[in-house]
């Protein structure tokens, strides 16, 4: 009995750190830097620290992007690769840190497991979702980006000192419950960091809520 072979890649890969030689995607990892620090310091409780990271993965987020589509001699595979690499940091950035934040401000009990399951859970759904069908259109998304629960949840924060903390972990728990049911619902939403607008937003967004959150640690 003959078994087929696969045909050979045309195109070989180039070495693994070879990829990480391309500026979209350094990008992408400082991003990742951004949100370690979020989760470092968030275990620790210091959660102006934790903001200031969770917005800044997102500026970083967004700014891979930008240099990518303004680079004319990026090859097909460092697109690809800078593709996987900026979903695999999605996760973590917008599951993972969110998760912990809220594990964090519960003083890991054990009721807010179930939460934070649930926001790592619908990450990796909507991304898996995304990167099946992606965009409507070119223009739309299908459920709420991930990248808004950072930006949301960074402002959310800014009034925890206006109640009790024990009270406040459950307005958070409340609010990750509905970014998540939002991540995978059926909502369309626009690309907004495909809009130059929304970029310098972004960037006012971004210093301003650094500026904030740097003032309460004085």
């Amino acid at each position: 009995m003959t078994t087929e072979k696969s045909s050979p890649n045309k195109e070989q890969p180039e070495t693994i750190l070879s990829y990480v030689n391309d500026v979209p995607n350094l990008c992408s990892l400082a991003g990742l830097a951004c949100t370690l620090l979020a989760i470092y310091y968030s275990i620790l409780g210091v959660y102006a620290i934790t903001m200031i990271g969770m917005i800044w993965a997102v500026a970083f987020d967004w700014a891979d992007g930008l240099i990518a589509r303004s680079m004319k001699a990026r090859t097909k595979q460092q697109g690809v690769f800078g593709g996987q690499l900026d979903t695999l940091i999605d996760i973590v950035s917008y599951g993972v840190t969110p998760a912990i934040l809220l594990l964090s401000y519960g003083k890991f009990d054990p009721v807010f497991l179930v939460g934070a399951f649930l926001m790592i859970a619908g990450a990796a759904i909507r991304l898996s979702y995304f990167s099946t069908f992606g965009l409507i259109g070119g223009k739309y998304y299908t459920g709420l980006a991930l990248d808004n629960n950072s930006i949301i949840l960074v402002f959310i924060v800014l009034f925890s000192g206006c109640f009790d903390e024990g009270f406040f972990s459950y307005i958070l728990y409340a609010s990750c419950l509905i970014l998540t049911f939002l991540n995978v619902s059926q909502i369309k939403t626009p690309k907004l960091s495909g809009n130059p607008r929304n970029v310098y937003i972004l960037a006012g967004y971004t210093l301003g809520m650094t500026a904030i959150y740097g003032w309460k640690l004085l």
